[in-house]
């Protein structure tokens, strides 16, 4: 275990003195240094960067608005859950919106890393010239246009063609940009990252949590494919007029494979936060169990070898610096189960929001398709299987929207005996809590909110494998990955594929992604009706919840958000399907 988590970081204070004078699209520095001067050594051109990663954290303080739980609760996958006084993720999971502010923050956060990344690559592009150590200043421009891609395809993929700033000398009151100049933008960024970066295998050369050239190449397939495939395109275009070819892309993916030196973990379930140290043995579902590679479950943990790129946490949550909350993961509490005496009743998975309870078709279909599959308990929490019922329905759902009796245990909080003894209530018992390191008083006590130091993987090894196999149309990098889930293998065929990525995948923000993508989304939405739930403790059926109407509508982007088309004087337009009375969520039953 890494006790870097549990120190007040450097680099978090560094990130949070660059915000308190920038304006989030503000050309000019208010401190000493600017963009005239500053950087003058690879110091500075480190702390340019750090600060782009510092945003992967901003982005994280405000989970409603954030890419990840919107894609999550979108996917046919989930419900949106919670209580029907806060029905924000209710009309997400609908294709709706319950304020028109909903979405303000996420485009605000993400051209606030735009501008951030545009800063540093001008500003290291200078510095070269001058640099003694070129590799590492090389190193850090890759990272940067790999972050500024990262932050332009999150917006892509969420709202379309957006305004493309490239330069801290732009004007920022630009229309919104084709698609096809966007990606193109993009696909030139990653291109760039993967020349800049190093060819060391990705624990050899950089911190973890930093983007290596294997994560670049990784994104670039996951974007091409998103391109491509919604697109119907055979090609991604490039900011300088060439294109970039399905072959390139595949030569690209294989050198991740064979060159970066990520693996498999040796089980599936050593991914997930229930197999650690201090839960394992607790928990029944993995007490005393033997994993497929031989060995006792016990967590991989932060940083492990199937970890392409993720977001870091640190024990530095708080309310003093602006989105300051975002040092923890905050996304594991949205998960948690909506209620107030959890903890021995619901051991070992604790409260939080309770949004997004999953579809039980998933359920229903990996049952029917996979029934030997273990991923499929590894990853969904089935109450009656698991738990007490009736203990569980006192503690835990009385207050809760679009309860089904299943969750998804990859990313909930996680409790711990030794935790409970050493912090007295089961509310602060979190895992982490039990490690010696620990210290509440570094995140103002919050240790079930700000108690949450796993990472927010991004891009996993597995995610590469199936993207290798889908760009090849060949089963080799598909049955790695069953091989790890002790399953048989299969030929190739695209619907294997797509049920593979849907287990493998599941709950970790790519599947509404992928079903739009694959033009399957409006079918697979369908599955959501005529689902039994229970709202606040009554038993309701959900006959129309006219999913297939609202994303023929949209096509699945969501609304670019009104303050920003106001403050533009007309410059931007808003996305088909959200000016209509059908796009404010209402009332849950539909009728």
């Amino acid at each position: 275990m890494n006790t870097k988590i549990f120190k007040y970081a450097a680099a978090a204070l560094m990130a949070i003195s660059l915000t308190a004078c920038e304006d989030w699209m503000d050309t000019e520095s208010y401190t000493e240094s600017n963009t005239a001067n500053f950087p003058t050594s690879i110091k500075d051109a480190d702390m340019l960067v750090t600060a782009i990663y510092a945003n992967l954290n901003h982005a994280a303080s405000q989970p409603i608005s954030s890419y990840y739980l919107i894609s999550e609760i979108a996917s046919d996958d989930r419900f949106g859950g919670a209580t029907i006084e806060d029905p924000s993720m209710v009309a997400i999971d609908h294709m709706m919106v319950s304020t028109d502010t909903q979405f303000d923050f996420l485009w605000k956060i993400h051209y606030r890393g735009i501008y951030r990344a545009n800063t540093a690559i001008e500003g290291i592009t200078r510095l070269l010239e001058t640099a003694n150590d070129k590799e590492l200043a090389n190193q850090l421009l890759g990272e940067s246009y790999f972050l500024r891609a990262y932050y332009y395809y999150e917006l892509a993929e969420m709202f379309g063609g957006v305004p493309l700033i490239t330069t801290t000398t732009e004007e920022i009151n630009a229309p919104r940009a084709e698609a096809d100049v966007v990606y193109a933008q993009i696909g030139s960024d990653l291109v760039n990252a993967i020349s800049l970066m190093s060819n060391k295998k990705y624990n050899e050369y950089v911190e973890a949590g930093h983007a290596t050239k294997w994560a670049a190449e990784a994104l670039l397939a996951r974007v091409f494919l998103f391109y491509t495939g919604f697109y119907q395109k055979e090609s991604m275009p490039l900011a300088d007029g060439k294109s970039l070819s399905k072959n390139e892309v595949i030569s690209y993916v294989d050198d991740c494979v064979q060159n970066s030196g990520h693996s498999l973990v040796g089980d599936f379930r050593n991914l997930w936060t229930y197999t650690n140290e201090y839960t394992v043995n607790d928990y029944a579902y993995t007490k005393g169990v033997t994993g497929i590679d031989g060995n006792p479950l016990l967590w991989a943990g932060n940083s492990n070898a199937e970890e392409v790129f993720a977001v870091k946490f640190m024990n530095f949550c708080g309310y003093t610096y602006p989105y300051q909350e975002g040092y923890s993961n905050y996304y594991v509490p949205f998960f948690g189960f909506k209620g107030t005496n959890g903890g021995e009743n619901t051991f070992p998975f604790g409260n939080g929001n309770g949004f997004g309870p999953v579809v039980p078709d998933l359920w229903d279909e990996w049952l029917s398709s996979e029934p030997n599959d273990l991923r499929r308990q590894a990853s969904i929490l089935r109450i009656e299987d698991e738990m007490d019922m009736s203990q569980f329905i006192a503690s835990s759902v009385t207050g809760q929207y679009e309860e089904t009796g299943l969750y998804g245990k990859k990313m909930m909080p996680v409790l711990s005996y030794v935790a409970y003894q050493k912090q007295g209530t089961w509310v602060n018992s979190i895992f982490w809590a039990a490690y010696p390191g620990f210290d509440k008083a570094n995140n103002y006590g919050m240790t079930q909110w700000g108690g949450h130091f796993q990472d927010l993987m991004i891009i996993r090894f597995a995610d590469v494998l199936l993207m290798q196999s889908e760009l090849k149309d060949d089963a080799e990098g598909m049955n790695k990955v069953r091989a790890r889930a002790g399953l048989p293998a299969v030929n190739y065929s695209l619907e294997a594929l797509q049920r593979e990525r849907r287990h493998e995948l599941c709950f970790e923000g790519l599947r509404w992604g992928d079903i739009r993508r694959w033009h399957i989304a409006e079918t697979a939405l369908k599955s959501q009706d005529n689902t039994t739930m229970q709202n606040a403790g009554k038993t309701v059926v959900q006959r129309d919840g006219r999913y297939q109407a609202r994303y023929t509508a949209t096509n699945g982007f969501f609304p670019v958000p009104l303050a920003q088309i106001q403050l533009s004087n007309g410059v931007l337009t808003q996305n088909p399907g959200w000016e209509s009375a059908d796009a404010r969520y209402a009332r849950w039953d539909f009728e």
